[in-house]
């Protein structure tokens, strides 16, 4: 351990003793007197992704393309049998009966030609992969397995009836159920549909995002002087918060003065996001101005503080009523979630895998990841009592920790696959710990 990375620890256990609240501390609402409980960091994580599912889905109507890395709404059946009718799987010879076969006059059999004239026993005509095979053919011979003399085929080796051909309905028969609603459109699921003769998939929308960023210390250019730092928030959440499969439609800057609180307040209570993501302003401090916002909002805070560093301070609240009509986004009444981040980079980081990844994913009706783990290489010091989430490289074998993992440097998790969790006290060289994969390591929103 470095004198540095001692004297962090140090400080970590200290502020822990002095301000754990006991067990049954909590409140119920955004405005409770006393201090809180923080959560664990699993119960958390279970706590976002039931917020998540408990909210009523909306559903549409979307073009094949519009619908990648949405949910099926809807159970994809097929409208046909596929294949709709027999094919050639090669390119070759259709035959009709015993050989050696007479060729046919003329053209051969193409992909998308009319139907072709049925073979008399004994004949063979040359056929295309795809193409449609001739009544009565009984088998398909690959071209390097037979040859011409004149006018004659003849096969090199014995010949199957019914080898290389598609039969119909071989992959499936019409009303087959192809896919269950609740699956991940991906690449692979377009091309399905559009073989299946779809044009269009009832999908459930992404969830709406829209991200506050709080405080008057940021900039949006150059570099860092005289106090000031460079807002290092904005650039990161989009693109992540899209790779967790949501859209964002805004970014907004808020200052930490009474016009910034109001305009958070504006937000809460009036945005057209199904989530606000605010980073900064979740602790107590003079210009702290999250917790009295949620609470003039009259929002339900499920989530006041985590056990887990860095990021122990952020939050998950709840505006709006779960019987309102979760279509009318516009309604007062409507459900809206609020994941209050840390300010600082790596802790905003944190809050993002810890809340707003199972939060949204329940939203967009995807599936919780796998979990899994790998052993870590090198011991890995923990905080006395909280989870740590620390930046790892996966190798073959071993989950690497890096350095720089403070909760206001972003080096180590720029150059991270993962983050792993460190369960309170440390752990040992080769010891297993779960592993949180970044989006853009693990295939982003169609995993």
């Amino acid at each position: 351990m470095t004198p540095t990375n001692s004297a962090e620890q140090a400080l970590d256990e200290a502020l822990a003793l002095v301000s754990r609240t006991p067990e049954g501390g909590g409140t119920g609402g955004a405005g409770g007197g006393g201090g809180h409980r923080a959560s664990g960091w699993q119960r958390a994580r279970d706590t976002a992704a039931r917020a998540g599912s408990g909210v009523r889905p909306r559903t549409h109507r979307v073009p094949l393309a519009d619908a990648l890395g949405e949910v099926l709404a809807t159970p994809l059946d097929a409208l046909t049998d596929l294949p709709s009718f027999d094919t050639s799987a090669m390119d070759g010879w259709a035959v009709a009966g015993p050989g050696p076969w007479s060729v046919r006059a003329g053209g051969g059999v193409l992909a998308g030609s009319e139907r072709p004239e049925p073979l008399t026993d004994g004949e063979a005509v040359r056929i295309a992969t795809g193409a449609r095979i001739p009544a009565d053919a009984t088998a398909v011979i690959r071209s390097e397995h037979c040859r011409e003399a004149g006018t004659q085929l003849f096969a090199d080796r014995p010949v199957l009836t019914g080898q290389d051909i598609r039969p119909r309905g071989q992959e499936c028969r019409s009303g087959d159920l192809l896919l269950p609603a609740g699956s991940l459109v991906t690449p692979a699921v377009l091309g399905l549909a559009a073989a299946a003769g779809y044009d269009e998939l009832t999908t459930r929308p992404r969830p709406r995002v829209e991200i506050l960023v709080l405080g008057d210390e940021l900039l949006t250019a150059g570099r860092p002087h005289e106090g000031l730092v460079r807002d290092a928030l904005s650039p990161m959440l989009g693109p992540w918060i899209d790779r967790l499969g949501a859209e964002v439609i805004g970014t907004r800057r808020l200052g930490d003065d009474p016009a910034g609180a109001a305009a958070l307040l504006e937000a809460v209570t009036t945005s057209t996001a199904d989530v606000l993501v605010t980073t900064g302003g979740t602790a107590s401090g003079p210009v702290d101005h999250v917790h009295p916002v949620l609470r003039k909002a009259g929002a339900e805070l499920l989530v006041d503080g985590v056990a887990v560093r860095p990021g122990h301070p952020m939050l998950l609240a709840r505006t709006g009523s779960r019987g309102a009509d979760e279509n009318d986004a516009n309604d007062e009444n409507t459900v809206r979630h609020v994941v209050g981040l840390p300010g600082n980079p790596l802790a905003a980081v944190s809050g993002l895998l810890t809340l707003a990844e199972p939060l949204l994913r329940a939203l967009a009706g995807r599936r919780r990841r796998p979990r899994y783990t790998a052993p870590v290489q090198g011991d890995v010091p923990g905080h006395p009592y909280d989870t740590r989430l620390v930046p790892v490289l996966l190798s073959d074998e071993h989950a690497v920790p890096l350095r720089y993992h403070g909760p206001a440097m972003l080096r180590g998790v720029a150059a991270a696959d993962a983050l792993a969790v460190v369960p309170p006290k440390g752990a040992r060289s080769g010891q297993e710990l779960e592993i949180l994969d970044l989006p853009w390591a693990s295939g982003g929103c169609f995993t």
